[in-house]
């Protein structure tokens, strides 16, 4: 097997800096997304929509991590409480870790818990942000210096084609915080088969998934008292205002998240409680009083339902957890 660096190197155009003993920076140059021609399409479309990447400015992360810790929001606290307590089952049947990778990885929080306890030999962090992942990762290699951390700055689409043999032996995909809820159900096939691509032979994969329950638990998550996750939804017009100077009159936009059993998922939209007249670039664009802006999905499973999804894209499940209440899931499963 070549050097983890080589092969990196082979795999497509990449900046490699060393930035401290155990911290590796490889930045794969995510493609730019055209921002302005992006949105302009999502809005026009005859059911207008955006993606829910535009959450995610500074004032957008803020406001989601204080929605983790909401009463209504039990997701975050969940998996955290099932990882604390099941995390040596889940190593006993992995053996030695010798490398974690962890596509989407943002603030690398929640992997710290596994860090401490497997002691991998690599710890490879997956993010488009560069920012984000340079800070995180600095604050990590200080935390952990005996783990070799190599940061990769990709957008899934490159992460998930990177050569196979590119991450050294005992490699675990971890995905965790249910964000496989958010692809919709043909993208979530392609999505679990590229995950099976980046654990590689002999490898495998730890994932979160949030479980159906009763739908006012549901709608209260995502719906709390003190108006956060509605101010999130909200903020993603406020960003787009900023970088794109579009005139939403946000004042008069609602946030509106239920619960469809049809689809068993979460949907957020944005409404408009009178006509908007926007700019986008040169074009303008009015979207009518009762328009809704379909912002997120979040898709609820059963252990069955994704124990079977995660077989049709050629994964052995090996292990299951859930919470007393049934609430949410995490589940083990290999490559071979």
């Amino acid at each position: 097997m070549q050097p983890f660096e080589v092969i990196m190197k082979q795999a497509m155009p990449v900046n490699e800096q060393q930035l401290g003993p155990n911290l590796t920076f490889y930045d794969l140059h995510p493609p730019a997304t055209d921002m302005l021609a992006e949105v302009t399409q999502s809005l026009s479309a005859a059911r207008p929509h955006l993606h829910p990447k535009y959450f995610y400015d500074e004032t957008g992360s803020r406001l989601f991590d204080a929605i983790t810790t909401t009463e209504e929001y039990y997701p975050t606290r969940t998996e955290a409480g099932l990882l604390e307590q099941y995390s040596g089952d889940i190593q006993r049947q992995l053996g030695a870790t010798g490398t974690i990778a962890e596509p989407g990885a943002g603030s690398c929080q929640k992997v710290r818990l596994l860090l401490e306890r497997w002691a991998p030999d690599r710890y490879m962090p997956l993010e488009i942000s560069r920012d984000c992942l340079l800070q995180s990762t600095r604050e990590l290699s200080l935390a952990f210096p005996d783990i070799q951390i190599s940061a990769v700055c990709a957008d899934y689409c490159q992460a998930l084609s990177l050569p196979s043999d590119s991450l050294p032996g005992g490699r675990v995909v971890f995905f965790p915080g249910s964000t496989i809820g958010n692809f919709d159900p043909e993208e979530r096939r392609q999505f679990l088969r590229g995950l099976h691509h980046l654990a590689g032979p002999g490898g495998a994969l730890l994932i979160g998934a949030d479980l159906q329950k009763d739908s006012a638990r549901l709608n209260a998550a995502y719906n709390d008292a003190q108006g956060l996750t509605a101010a999130f939804n909200l903020n993603a017009l406020h960003h787009l205002n900023r970088a794109l100077n579009c005139d939403f009159d946000v004042a008069n936009m609602r946030h509106v998240a239920f619960y469809n059993p049809e689809a068993q998922r979460i949907e957020m939209h944005l409404e408009c409680l009178k006509d908007q007249q926007l700019k986008l670039g040169e074009c303008q664009l009015t979207l009518k009083s009762g328009t809704r802006i379909h912002t997120e999905n979040s898709y609820k499973f059963s252990v069955e339902s994704f124990t079977r999804e995660l077989m049709e894209a050629g994964f052995t499940p090996r292990g299951c957890w859930t919470d007393p209440d049934n609430l949410f899931s995490l589940h083990l499963a290999s490559t071979d």
